[in-house]
């Protein structure tokens, strides 16, 4: 019999070409790939149990043969939410149980609309275009300002999209259908012909409308005669007379506009042409009007030359027409809604402040809408119920006299009422003393700083109620057709990205958030424009509008075994607050990571960051420093099933598998989208099935020398080892240590912590993590286990031993057993 230490070198000499001789066994490919084809058509607990082929083989893959039998208890395993630390896997001692959930999605496979780092981006989205908005708009009026000062003629001014769009958003033009040769007349006619030109238009409307009324009138006259006739002939000879007069009357009606109107038979054409006619009069004389407007702003000659000395605009009207800009348009959330922006509420103080100064009254005050309002923010106070008299009522009353007003009414506003009375001087009256002002210069100013804090407050509390709603629809959402239902989410939705004003139809959209991304036909890529790209990545939609997976570069589940991964290997040696202080760093980095790795879209984008990759070979037991990126695409981008390919080929292949695994990364780099429901990961797979392998390797040459099984076993157990205990907890890793440091056959029947202090005091669990003090440790007991187990070794083996081995170091058991080999 070969010795167990040249068995054990044999066999993890090239670890992957014996598996591969294992992997090839008639028997062990049959059930490997019968559970390859079937695993994924699995959708639940009771399906997996019930098909004992699947069951058994993922069972005694994760070692957990002998409990093949409970199958009520592994339900409760496999039902276990691992996210919650109290769920059943998670109480059990035995890692093996957790480790065999989390091979599995059971507990939290299933469709959804967005995962909760696609809410939280796509709500992070809008927030920063509303944040945007003041940032947006001061950019805009300093580029009119500065742009304009060097426009020389009218065509230049309207051929700079930037220019022209500022002043079309000021006079609501729109952008999309103005007419250039018009808008150019309008600003190079005078305002006189243009006043001429809108009294012409308007005088033949009213002629038009007159026409079109007495035709419609004379039309309305001839189906009441017709209608009345009809009555006459069914009516007692009692009613007749009346009717008569009816018809005599309507008869008249149409003699008159007869002689006057065109025959009958031109009335339909007629009329039809003539509600074009008034159609395109309404919207000339509409266009005159903002003509006539632009031009009182504008100094365009009649040539579109801007005169000699002059500017097309002067510095007077352009702080005119920014202001008029910032209450449009850009004052505006995405979704139309009022928003007052930051440049807004400085104009609005301006005002106030220039104001006030003058105010001499409280009725001057509140009939005022603008000073009304910026007081009523100011101060808190709810605007619906707030009116004028309010505000006198609190400015007049005697804050002395416990029966005011002021110190009765507001409820919950009352604070806010005595604030807002503190803030001005008026007399019971309303009016103020001689020499006094409506406030002095800290009531200005405790005013204006109350203001700048709460203008605000309104949109935000929109905004508030927006992210609620849209989040209540999304955790409902079944479909792609229930969000383009709801008008007042699509709208949310669509203003995150930008897209609010494209007038997409319900069609259009579906194509975009049903398009497959990695398919550069798809109906999103061919627009060529990110913000639908970045639409269509915010959701989880399958060409069909239904819910599919979610497309992350690592499942909920693998990023949280990651993350987990990462904080045991940082916080499992040293003393007790070591590993407290290092766990909550390490928490912390976990949160980076889950926060991070799931805005990943690509594999090169995942390289770049090497934190995250740093945090992944840490939680994996791979030194980081050793690793260049280079070295991880050539891993990345390997076939896992091909036996030849880099990864299943490189010597350090293997301890790669499970990363690659656990990542959703394609042969390009690019995400593979899970398929929903799918109950296992593509790293839950490929661990199960090497696991089967290793086991059955371990099984295989078990069979023949017992010490081999135990010392694979333990190498491949090494990695989980934290304490003595963990050792102590494992029949087979404890008899391995117990061997190779010949623990005292008194000690191991003492107390399970005088077995810990044993081994604490002989084996240093962190030198476990490095492979060769590992395999020392390992050729150790592999020599002394073919001593203590009276294996067959030489005769002078066993004279230069003494029979038992006592005082003979495992180095010279070792070299022993290799001169035995050598010598047959």
């Amino acid at each position: 019999m070969v010795s167990t230490y040249l068995d054990y070198s044999r066999i993890t000499r090239d670890m992957r070409s014996s598996l591969n001789r294992v992997a090839q066994q008639p028997q062990i490919a049959r059930e490997a790939q019968y559970y390859k084809e079937n695993i994924g058509n699995v959708k639940t607990v009771e399906e997996f149990l019930g098909d004992y082929r699947l069951y058994s083989y993922a069972m005694k893959a994760h070692g957990l043969e002998d409990m093949t039998y409970a199958k009520a208890f592994m339900r409760k395993v496999l039902e276990s939410d691992l996210s919650d630390e109290n769920s059943f896997a998670n109480r059990l001692t035995d890692e093996r149980y957790r480790n065999f959930a989390q091979a599995f999605s059971f507990s939290s496979s299933k469709p959804m609309a967005q995962t909760n780092a696609q809410q939280d981006a796509l709500i992070g989205l809008y927030n920063e275009r509303i944040a945007s908005l003041d940032t947006v708009m001061r950019g805009e009026m300093a580029y009119f300002g500065a742009a304009m000062d060097l426009v020389t003629d009218v065509d230049q001014f309207l051929g700079n999209e930037r220019l022209r769009s500022f002043a079309f958003t000021v006079f609501a033009l729109d952008p999309k259908t103005f007419s250039y040769t018009e808008v150019r007349d309008g600003l190079t006619t005078s305002s006189a012909d243009l006043g001429n030109a809108k009294l012409a238009a308007a005088t033949r409307r009213d002629e038009a409308l007159k026409l079109y009324t007495d035709l419609d009138t004379r039309i309305k006259a001839l189906g009441a005669i017709d209608r009345l006739t009809v009555e006459l002939a069914a009516a007692p000879a009692a009613d007749k007379p009346a009717i008569q007069a009816k018809i005599d009357e309507q008869n008249a009606i149409v003699a008159d506009l007869d002689a006057k109107l065109p025959p009958r038979d031109q009335a339909p054409a007629l009329m039809t042409s003539l509600g074009q006619e008034l159609n395109t009069l309404n919207g000339r004389i509409r266009n005159l009007d903002t003509y006539i407007a632009m031009k009182s702003f504008f100094n365009f000659n009649p040539d579109g030359s801007v005169p000699a000395g002059g500017k097309a605009i002067s510095d007077a009207k352009k702080t005119e027409l920014n202001n008029i800009y910032v209450f449009k348009k850009p004052g505006e959330t995405p979704l139309g809604g009022a928003r007052l922006t930051g440049a807004g509420a400085l104009l609005n103080k301006e005002y106030y402040e220039q104001k006030i100064a003058g105010i001499t009254t409280i009725a001057g005050l509140t009939s005022d809408t603008r000073l009304f309002n910026y007081i009523v923010t100011a101060f808190g106070l709810k605007a619906s119920t707030t009116v004028p008299s309010t505000i006198e009522n609190i400015l007049t009353s005697d804050i002395n006299d416990p029966n005011s007003y002021v110190n009765t009414q507001g409820g919950e506003y009352n604070a806010a009422f005595k604030e807002l009375h503190k803030a001005f001087n008026f007399q019971p009256d309303g009016t103020l003393q001689p020499g006094k002002t409506a406030q002095d210069a800290d009531q200005l100013k405790k005013t204006s700083d109350g203001y700048m804090v709460r203008y605000n407050d309104k949109g935000d509390t929109e905004d508030e109620a927006l992210v609620k709603r849209f989040k209540l629809l999304v955790n409902s959402m079944q479909s792609v057709d229930k969000l383009l239902a709801d008008k007042g989410v699509l709208k949310f939705t669509l203003s995150a990205f930008g897209l609010e004003g494209e007038d997409l139809s319900a069609r259009e959209l579906k194509r975009i958030l049903t398009s497959d991304l990695n398919d550069p036909r798809s109906y999103a890529n061919t627009l060529r424009d990110e913000r639908y790209v970045k639409l269509v990545k915010a959701f989880n939609f399958n060409p069909d509008g239904t819910l599919g997976a979610p497309k992350l570069a690592q499942s909920d589940a693998d990023m949280m075994s990651t993350a987990r991964d990462y904080i045991i290997a940082k916080s499992r040696f040293g003393t007790d607050e070591e590993k407290k202080v290092a766990k909550e760093k390490a928490q912390d980095e976990a949160k980076y990571y889950t926060a991070e790795i799931a805005k990943i879209e690509t594999l090169d984008a995942f390289l770049k960051n090497r934190r995250l990759v740093d945090m992944v070979l840490v939680g994996a037991g791979i030194d980081p420093e050793t690793v260049k990126t280079d070295y991880l695409r050539e891993m990345f981008t390997s076939d896992l099933d091909d036996p030849k390919s880099f990864i299943n080929k490189d010597p350090n292949g293997l301890k790669y598998r499970e990363i690659v695994a656990s990542f959703n990364f394609d042969k390009d780099g690019k995400i593979v989208k899970g398929e929903a429901g799918q109950i296992q990961t593509r790293r839950g797979l490929i661990t199960t099935v090497d696991l089967f392998l290793n086991q059955s390797l371990e099984e295989k040459e078990g069979a023949d020398n017992g010490g081999v099984r135990l010392a694979l076993y333990f190498k491949r157990k090494a990695p989980e080892i934290n304490t003595a205990y963990d050792i102590l907890a494992d029949r087979a890793l404890s008899e391995v240590i117990k061997t190779a440091y010949s623990m005292p056959e008194g000690l191991q029947n003492a107390k399970i912590e005088a077995q810990a202090a044993f081994i604490e005091r002989t084996v240093d669990i962190k030198e476990l993590q490095d492979p060769e003090k590992l395999e020392k440790l390992l050729q150790r007991f592999t020599a002394l286990y073919d001593v203590n187990n009276n294996t067959d070794v030489s005769a002078g083996l066993a004279i230069l031993t003494g029979g038992g081995g006592g005082g003979v170091s495992a180095e010279t058991l070792i070299s022993l057993s290799q001169l035995r080999a050598g010598g047959r």
